[in-house]
């Protein structure tokens, strides 16, 4: 049976790092590695649910083709369901070229042709829904296909099998506003937008006016990831700021959201109070940040419980 159903991107990440912001005025650019890394939300997401304990299912497209291929290795040693993953040897496989500084930002180079953008509602397998507890949607605007519409109809198939519904966001790709996906947000119990998205698509900047514009749309509630604060919690009745883990050196933020996603959801279905549900993500994603990649760092459960104590 399975716990968790991931919904988004698969891809084949290659990070280059470090990169400094004049890389075009040098003729050669020496990188310390260049290789294919496992990335995109869902499977990132899924990695580290997997890891953590629970039995995942990801509901993505890859072609059929070496990048594919790769993706569907790495799940099969991973323990990730893959029967509902859809290969289509009509599309490639995406690759995304990432572009990391020294402090640990980043730059994608993507494929819009890719599999991400030719993702839609018809590689959602819904008989799968049946018995699973949680819904992820990795990130609202990543696959451009999987619009309010689409979303409205997996998540009301998702509440028909009292599925508690969770969703990140990626920055909007072609300018949507928050009333363009505000059908489809009325449905999720916890959202995850980082603090510049939220800002973005709400128009606000002040934490509680952006947390309000999500709650008034029917969210239920809403986590703004903070970065090296940590994050802030608000639904209709408290408001919470819980900070991060303290003394971290980031070297790479690849992932970080997806990881501290994936922390929060574990908690979740472990019964963690939502306070303790946001330390235990702050602490996944602590530790994801100090790993070059989205899903070297974090590794198993005890590894997350043990930073999690720092909350005492």
């Amino acid at each position: 049976m399975t716990d968790v159903i991931c919904i988004g991107a698969a891809v084949v990440d290659i990070p280059l790092r470090p990169v400094s912001k004049n890389i075009f005025d040098i003729e050669s650019y020496p990188v310390d590695r260049i290789a294919m890394t496992i990335g995109g939300d869902a499977i990132n997401e899924a990695t580290i649910i997997s890891r953590l304990g629970y039995k995942t299912a990801l509901m993505s497209k890859v072609g059929e083709d070496a990048a594919g291929k790769f993706i569907l290795d790495f799940c099969q040693k991973e323990g990730i369901d893959t029967e509902a993953l859809n290969i289509d040897p009509k599309v490639d496989t995406s690759i995304n070229v990432g572009l990391v500084t020294e402090d640990g930002e980043r730059t994608f180079v993507t494929n819009r042709n890719g599999s991400l953008w030719k993702t839609d509602i018809t590689d959602v397998d819904f008989s799968k829904f049946k018995g699973a507890r949680l819904l992820t949607l990795a990130s609202i605007f990543n696959c451009p296909l999987l619009d309010n519409k689409s979303l409205v109809q997996i998540f009301k198939k998702a509440k028909e099998e009292n599925m508690i519904i969770c969703a990140d966001m990626i920055k909007p790709r072609f300018s949507e506003k928050l009333e363009d996906i505000g059908e489809a947000l009325g449905y999720i119990d916890y959202f995850f937008p980082n603090y510049d998205e939220a800002c973005l698509l709400s128009g606000e900047k002040d934490l509680d006016a952006v947390a309000d514009s999500f709650l008034k749309y029917g969210v239920k509630h809403v986590i703004i990831k903070t970065g090296k604060e940590g994050c802030f919690i608000k639904t209709k009745e408290k408001s919470v700021k819980v900070p991060a883990i303290s003394g971290i050196k980031a070297i790479d933020t690849i992932g970080a959201g997806d990881n501290f996603a994936a922390g929060f959801i574990t908690a979740l279905l472990d019964g963690k109070e939502l306070i303790n549900c946001a330390q235990f993500a702050n602490a996944a994603a602590s530790i994801a940040v100090q790993n070059p990649g989205a899903t070297t760092g974090v590794l198993n459960k005890k590894q997350v419980e043990k930073v999690f104590e720092y909350y005492g």
